[in-house]
């Protein structure tokens, strides 16, 4: 019989915590259970695993578990040992790896395992336990070993998952996809509440408003907003397939926020008090490493991923450290907005930038890849002849930045550079330009953007302004505005990505397809049709 202790809630500093935490794995006795226990019921009037379980951040000997229990006895004041698995098989009898660790209630009961000891490049099983109760079963993989050769990868890109915009049926077929690992790009909730017009769809998906006034964005509004999102089976059942690597966009703390500004610029000082919810809120729920646990509204969240010798992937953050958007945001002319070609701008802060550059410079891997928000390449959204119109929330908005970054990338030889974004809510493809206003430019990478999961609603095929768009936008080559998921492919001399659509989500039940699939060469430029 599994036991679990009910302790006072004591509130911790994050040095004690991070020590406990670390800790927790070894505190059992002989008997498999935690020092001091008393037992209690095994049974639960609810599922105690009812968002789900998940794992991310991929290396070589292992990657973090998680889950979160949401139904025990005197849940707000227990600290709760979870028992933990891990298998070579999917049915769980070959177990490699096994322990004990604490969901603390300071950390809203959540649990983040860093398993430690598996074998590079190969599918693992896992499952939770607390009492009698056993979660669902999850697949994972590791990543293959530093530096080995590697012939295959296959990974998806999402994120942008309003939930009161549809039905989360791209996930359903996500799940299918038996993916390496699944980039979110994030926007993994929506802050605010839902709008009047949306009330319909919330009631067909069954879903019921218990989240306070979006005014007053507490812990306790994150974690609500969180659990909502998190009830979804088909977003559970994505989880359960594959390894996640998580990073935030906007709308996980507040719309279009930058650095220590919020949307509308209020003051700095009260904004950072929600975003340090905000960032707890985002530690606790997603499969981070305790290196990732945030210390008041600061968190190091940009972290690079290595895929043997074939890929490196630098997860960057775009939002704690850059520029506020110039202009008062939205979408500008380069005459209205100059500020927006202002050198020293930045979109990753002086740190971030001179790590990724470092990083790039020394890369061994063949393919060198950013995986980060918000589009990169220009983008001149102008309906009108002889004016221009560039969004400045996106790296438009910040030219000197771009600039300093594809300089680099060029002048050094940075090999085989692409960009995964999304934010926008709609497909894109194109080539990073030295000079985005000379067609005959340098191409330094290309960039694949990834629409949303269900933000925007179900969207159409293309837009009768669509020919116009990418006439005067050159280095593009596709644009589509449905929703789904990218599915790269990634072999040592060819990169595919396959954009995955569904016709609609504002019901259920919509098949997948492969609205197009683009690849670039290795060693070369230029996108071209798989």
């Amino acid at each position: 019989m599994h036991r679990y202790c009910v302790d006072r809630y004591v509130t911790m500093d994050r040095r004690r915590l991070l020590k406990g935490l670390a800790a927790s794995a070894v505190l059992t006795t002989g008997s498999g259970t935690l020092a001091g226990c008393a037992a209690l019921p095994t049974r639960f009037d609810r599922n105690p695993f009812g968002l789900g379980i998940a794992s991310g951040e991929p290396e070589p000997d292992g990657m973090v578990l998680w889950t979160k229990v949401t139904a025990a006895p005197d849940l707000d004041r227990s600290v709760i040992p979870v028992r933990w698995e891990v298998a070579a098989d999917d049915r769980m009898i070959k177990t490699v790896r096994s322990g004990e660790t604490a969901a603390h209630p300071d950390l809203g009961h959540a649990v983040h395992v860093e398993v430690e000891g598996l074998s590079p490049g190969r599918d693992y099983f896992y499952r939770f336990q607390v009492g009698g109760e056993a979660s669902m079963i999850g697949r994972t993989r590791s990543a293959p070993a530093a530096g080995a050769p590697v012939d295959r990868l296959r990974f998806a890109v999402c994120g942008c998952q309003r939930r009161d915009e549809g039905h989360y049926t791209a996930y359903a077929h996500l799940a299918d996809e038996q993916v390496d690992f699944v980039y979110h790009y994030g926007d993994y909730i929506y802050e605010s509440l839902w709008r009047r017009a949306r009330d319909l769809v919330w009631l067909q998906l069954g879903l019921v408003n218990d989240t306070p006034d979006d005014a007053f964005r507490t812990l306790d509004y994150y974690r609500r907003r969180y659990a909502l999102y998190k009830s979804d089976p088909l977003l559970q059942a994505a989880h359960a397939s594959a390894p996640f690597i998580t990073i935030w966009d906007d709308h996980e703390i507040d719309n279009n926020w930058a650095a220590d500004a919020d949307q509308f610029d209020g003051p700095p000082e009260l904004f950072l008090l929600r975003r340090a919810a905000a960032f707890q809120v985002y530690y606790e729920m997603m499969p981070l490493r305790r290196s990732c646990m945030p210390h008041g509204p600061m968190m190091q969240a940009y972290r690079r991923f290595a895929w043997g010798d074939l890929a490196a992937f630098n997860v960057l953050d775009t939002r704690q450290y850059r520029s506020n958007q110039p202009c008062g945001d939205g979408r500008k002319s380069r005459a209205q907005c100059p500020e927006s070609l202002a050198p020293g701008r930045t979109m990753l802060g002086d740190a971030q930038e001179a790590w990724l550059l470092d990083g790039l410079g020394h890369s061994q891997q063949r393919w060198n890849v950013l995986a980060q928000q918000v589009m990169m390449m220009q983008l001149d959204r102008s309906s009108k002849e002889d004016v221009d119109a560039y969004h400045m929330d996106k790296w438009d908005g910040a030219v000197d930045a771009r600039r300093r970054l594809l300089d680099f990338v060029h002048e050094h030889g940075v090999a085989n550079l692409v960009a995964l974004s999304g934010d926008i809510h709609q497909n894109w493809a194109g080539e990073l330009k030295l000079d985005f206003d000379e067609p005959g430019s340098a191409t330094v990478g290309h960039e694949f953007v990834a629409t949303s999961i269900t933000s925007g609603g179900d969207g159409a095929d293309h837009h009768k302004s669509t020919p116009k768009k990418l006439a005067q936008n050159p280095h593009m080559t596709f644009f589509n505005d449905q929703r789904g998921y990218m599915l790269c492919e990634v072999t040592p001399n060819l990169w595919t990505t396959r954009y995955r659509t569904v016709d609609f989500v504002s019901r259920p039940g919509a098949p997948i397809r492969t609205r197009r699939s683009l690849a670039i060469e290795a060693g070369r430029t230029g996108l071209v049709d798989a």
